[in-house]
Order: structure tokens, then C-alpha cells, then sequence
């Protein structure tokens, strides 16, 4: 065996010194030097078992792992592997030659493509991360191949490094980091354990810090789903969120044409406040942590979701931290959202009673699917559900179908009722059973999207709070009640209503309504109304205070109030009437409150 001497050069690059370009383009995410050299260490343990699968190396393999080791007092972070090592001239090929020609060429380059997120990855930079944080670098390696000679390697972040026999008797390589005094963070167990968690916590071979195993080397999203049980599923869900309450059900992911998917989505049971939801999915390239940033891989509604999801076939930029959008990018969220679709579908047809009990808890997720992703929507209308005050569930052709009948207007339009407030809006609701009319319940914070969305894609439907109208222009048939009162008199209550309103844009009408309806009904226009819950669910300030502007007062010209009113000699009398008549429509609407609700309060409590 010819035995090698010291030796010591420059490395190829056109820069004095690599050190500042390193910390200068990656000082934002200095933690991941260690990602990216216990992921080279685990490269080079599963190459060595590729080859010994392939009977190219017939050693002993041993126990194949990679160790994290800290030395506070030597300042010192080193990352061995028992992996396929490297020979004197595999450092000369892979360390010394780095994978550009020139950092100022670099810099040009890639200064307007997020250069300063990093330059690690497809550059062939993973090592040289390491200058983030050390001062200087060694490398201690032995070949797999018979008679190797073992090496170290030495650099101090200059273009000047050397090269020299040294003594080892494992194969594998050992990367000894001199940690700099500007990033002494990274002698702290804490702080290196954290990182591991993060980043390393599902690698494929098992990685050792302070004598303890940190990862799971066989996640289930690896495994073959027939293998897998629910518990399974479940177990490795509390891996990923260990203080979250069981998820509903989830999708295994498994493909490899035309792009390379693997992974395990999650369905939580998600509260009303959707934007606190997103635990956030996952994402790994074969089995290393990237991000969990997916906005540019998933369409936004299913980032309500939870999980992993692993691909090589991402492309990141050259520090692995940032997406970049391409074909794939495009391809693999289209995937998700039909694998997505596919499995709501599948349950919605073997287990409608079960679905419909978990619909209280993802019909959030499949309206926004369905508002903000039109493949989606072609799949979701069919299991989308719509519930009734009755606590009936329908599809939107059932739906349709059911009040075809009862709720068609004369213009061959199709009205759906609906309440956001059941309760507050009880006496409407009341109002509109009293014609057998149907009314939905739509009270989650997307609903005032999603109906919007629904008047656009469903044809001859309207859709209308049943708090908007009165009742019979809500349906608006061709036979209307007819009005009993002279026109004098509807002129005369008309004009005591628009004093008592005492607003210039409330409009008053005198409608002739059952006497079994409210005496007064106070309606705010379907459009104000929607922009009201809106602006609840984005959490802006209401820029119509507590009452609109514009607003209705329907006076029920058949009711015995309004008649008493009439019959009334005293004006003030009439006055009083009117304005009590007034409050118990504002009260019916949830505006009335303050002084004004105990005024109104002392004087039904002085007529008793």
C-alpha cells in the first residue's frame, strides 16, 4: 500500500477567503449546518448498505447509525457515521473542488433568486455549510474500500487546506467543527437536541445525541398502508402534535408517476376560528424536514389540514429552505386536492350517518375547498351538506329538490332560507315554518363566503336570511295577502314610523302581512347584511356601527296593534304606540341594548 504524505493546497474557487460569502448568504438560517451534514452523514451510511446489498462490499456492516457528539470545553460539535467514508482523492474530488467558480459570479447570479436564503443543496455546498458556524473544519474519514488509508482533512475557512495521513480504525467519517465565538448558541445540548428534533426527527437511519436515539427511523407515511393499522395512525399522529385531540380520519399518500409522493394527511376537528387551525403540514425529502411553510405545494384550504408530506421531487432552492414553483409543484397539489376530494367522496357513500355526525366538524374545510378550488367544488357538490334548523342534512340537489315545491318565486326562482343565529333570529325563523317554508343553518365564519359562492354556481337560486324581508317578499309569490287599510291611513302610519325611525334612508312600508306576523319588522338589505358578516369574520371593525343606515321598517297593516294605533284620538298616544312597536322590532333584531333597551323595559313595564 503506497503510503500518502502531507499535503497542502488551495481550493478551487476564485474568492480569498469563503467563510464571509458562506455566513453572509445564509445568516438568517444558520441552524441548518447540522441538517445538512448529518443528512450527508446519513448519505454516505445507507450508500455503504446499497452496496453491500449489491455484494460490492463485503464487510461487516455493523450497527449502521449517525452520532451527534458535543464537547463544550474543546468547543467542538462532531458528526460521525459509520457510512462509506472517502479516500485522499474522493476529498480532493468532492471537498476541495466546490461547486462553483466564483463567489462573486455567484452572487450576481442568484442575487435576484433569493441567493440570500442560502446556498446550500443542489450546489454540492452541503459540507461547506458547516462554515456558518466553525472557525475551522476536520474531517476524519476511512474509505469502505480494502487497503484505504485513512485521511484527515483540515480548513479554516481560507482558500488554503491540508491534507494528511491519520489514524482510524472504523470505516466512516468523523466532521469536527471548531465552533467560531460568534455562534457559541450551538455548544449548548439544548440548543443542537432542538435542531435534531426538528430536522432529523424522522431520518432513515437512526441518529445518536448524548447516548440517546432522537428520531423514528420508520414513520408510517414509509410503510406499506396494508401493514398499518388505525392505532398506528393514531400513535404517529401524537407524534407529530402531541397535544392535539384525535383527528377524524385520514389519507394515505403513495405515488411515484409522474412525480415521487409519499405521506399521511390528517383531518382535525376544526374550530369556528379557522385561521387558529393551521398546526401546519410538513415537509420532508426523503425523510429530512424542509419546511413547514407549504403554501406554495397545497392549495390554502388544505393547509387546514395536518401531516407530512415527503417528495424529492420538490425543487427547492439552493438552500433547501424555500420552494420553488415549477410543473411538479403544480401537478403534486392538483394530486392532493383530488386524493382529498376522492376520500370525502368515499366516505360520504359507505357511511352517510357517519359523515353526516362529522360534518359539524369538516364542513368548514369543504366549503372553503369548495368556495376557493373549482376542481374541488366539482367533486365537493356532490357531499357538501347543507343542514336545516330541523338538524336534516341534504346534498345541494336534495335540497333543491326539497323545496322546489314551496319555495319557488314567480319568477321560476328557487329561494333558500337561512338563519346565522337561530336563536337571535328565532321570531323569523318562526315566521317563515309558519308558511312551511325550510331554513338552513349557516353560522360558520366562511358561510358568508360560501354563500355567495353557491347564487354563483347554482342556477335560478337565491339565497336569503330569513331576517331580510318580511316573509312573503322574501318568497315573493303571484297571490300576495290583501291590504285591508285605506291609503290614508297607510299615509298616516307611514308617516308616524318615519318619525319615530327618525333616519332619512330607512324606508317604510306598510305591508300587508298576516295578523299572526309582528305588528313591525326591521330588515337590513341582503347585501349589507352580507357585508356585516364578513367583515365579523375577518375581525374589521363595523363600518356601520350598530345599527345601518339603511334599513326597512315593514308595518304589518292586518295586525289589531296597528289598527289600535289608528283608533288612537291622543297623537302623542299614537306616538307612544308607534315607538314601543318600533323597540320590539329593534329588540327582535338584536339592536336594541344599552339605555335605549331600558327605556323600553320602563315603559312595557308602565302600560301593564
Amino acid at each position: 500500500m503506497e503510503t500518502m504524505q502531507q499535503e497542502k493546497g488551495s481550493l478551487s474557487i476564485h474568492t480569498e477567503n469563503i467563510f464571509p460569502i458562506i455566513k453572509k448568504f445564509l445568516y438568517s438560517d444558520h441552524e441548518i449546518f447540522l441538517r445538512e451534514l448529518v443528512a450527508n452523514a446519513v448519505d454516505a451510511t445507507q450508500k455503504v448498505k446499497q452496496l453491500a446489498s449489491m455484494g460490492e462490499f463485503t464487510g461487516e456492516l455493523g450497527e449502521l447509525k449517525v452520532t451527534v457528539k458535543l464537547d463544550e470545553e474543546a468547543k467542538t460539535v462532531t458528526i460521525s457515521d459509520n457510512g462509506i467514508g472517502m479516500t485522499a482523492d474522493e476529498i480532493k474530488k468532492y471537498i476541495n473542488q466546490i461547486a462553483f467558480s466564483g463567489a462573486s459570479e455567484f452572487v450576481e447570479k442568484y442575487k435576484d433568486k433569493g441567493g440570500e436564503a442560502g446556498i446550500i443543496g443542489h450546489f454540492g455546498l452541503g459540507f461547506y455549510s458547516a462554515y456558518m458556524v466553525a472557525s475551522k473544519v476536520e474531517i476524519f474519514t476511512r474509505s469502505y474500500r480494502d487497503e484505504a488509508q485513512p485521511v484527515r482533512w483540515e480548513c479554516d475557512g481560507s482558500t488554503e487546506f491540508t491534507i494528511e495521513p491519520t489514524v482510524k480504525e472504523q470505516r466512516g467519517t468523523d466532521i469536527v467543527l471548531h465552533i467560531a465565538p460568534d455562534s457559541e448558541e450551538f455548544l449548548q445540548g439544548a440548543r443542537l437536541r432542538q435542531i435534531l428534533e426538528k430536522y432529523g426527527k424522522f431520518l432513515p437511519i437512526p441518529i445518536e445525541f448524548e447516548e440517546k436515539v432522537i428520531n423514528n427511523p420508520t414513520p408510517v407515511w414509509i410503510k406499506n398502508p396494508a401493514d398499518l393499522k388505525d392505532e398506528d395512525y393514531l400513535a404517529f399522529y401524537k407524534e407529530l402534535y402531541p397535544f392535539s385531540e384525535d383527528p377524524l380520519f385520514w389519507i394515505h399518500l403513495n405515488v411515484d408517476y409522474p412525480f415521487n409522493l409519499t405521506g399521511v394527511l390528517y383531518f382535525p376537528k376544526l374550530k369556528n376560528d379557522f385561521q387558529l387551525q393551521r398546526e401546519k403540514i410538513q415537509l420532508y425529502s426523503r425523510q429530512v424536514f424542509i419546511t413547514d411553510e407549504v403554501k406554495d405545494i397545497v392549495p390554502d384550504f388544505l393547509q387546514l389540514l395536518h401531516g407530512v408530506i415527503d417528495s424529492p421531487d420538490i425543487p427547492l432552492n439552493v438552500s433547501r429552505s424555500y420552494l420553488q414553483a415549477d410543473g411538479n409543484v403544480k401537478k403534486i397539489g392538483s394530486y392532493i386536492t383530488r386524493k382529498v376530494a376522492d376520500k370525502l367522496a368515499e366516505l360520504f357513500k359507505n357511511d352517510r350517518e357517519g359523515f353526516e355526525k362529522k360534518f359539524g366538524d369538516i364542513g368548514l374545510f369543504v366549503k372553503y375547498g369548495a368556495i376557493s378550488d373549482e376542481k374541488f367544488y366539482e367533486k365537493a357538490k356532490d357531499f357538501c351538506l347543507l343542514k336545516n334548523t330541523e338538524g336534516q342534512y341534504f346534498t345541494f340537489d336534495e335540497y333543491r329538490e326539497k323545496v322546489k315545491e314551496n319555495q319557488t318565486t314567480k319568477d321560476d326562482r328557487q329561494v333558500w332560507l337561512y338563519t346565522s343565529d337561530a336563536g337571535k333570529q328565532d321570531a323569523f325563523v318562526a315566521a317563515a315554518r309558519k308558511k312551511d317554508y325550510d331554513v338552513l343553518v349557516l353560522d360558520s365564519p366562511i358561510d358568508s363566503h360560501f354563500i355567495n359562492s353557491l347564487e354563483q354556481k347554482l342556477e335560478k337560486v337565491s339565497v336569503k336570511r330569513v331576517d331580510a324581508d318580511t316573509v312573503d317578499k322574501l318568497v315573493e309569490k303571484e297571490i300576495m295577502p290583501e291590504n285591508l287599510l285605506s291609503e290614508k291611513d297607510q299615509e298616516a302610519l307611514k308617516s308616524l314610523f318615519q318619525g319615530v325611525a327618525d333616519n332619512k334612508s330607512a324606508s317604510v312600508n306598510i305591508e300587508p302581512l298576516s295578523p299572526d306576523d309582528l305588528p313591525v319588522i326591521i330588515t337590513f338589505p341582503e347585501f349589507i347584511r352580507r357585508m356585516m358578516d364578513m367583515q365579523a369574520t375577518s375581525g374589521q371593525r363595523n363600518m356601520f356601527g350598530e345599527m345601518p343606515m339603511m334599513y326597512t321598517v315593514s308595518v304589518n297593516g292586518n295586525h289589531p296593534l296597528v289598527n289600535k294605533i289608528l283608533a288612537a284620538e291622543d297623537e302623542t298616544e299614537k306616538g307612544k304606540l308607534a315607538k314601543q312597536l318600533f323597540d320590539l322590532a329593534l329588540l327582535s333584531q338584536g339592536m336594541l341594548s344599552g339605555s335605549d333597551l331600558t327605556a323600553f323595559i320602563q315603559r312595557t313595564v308602565s302600560t301593564l
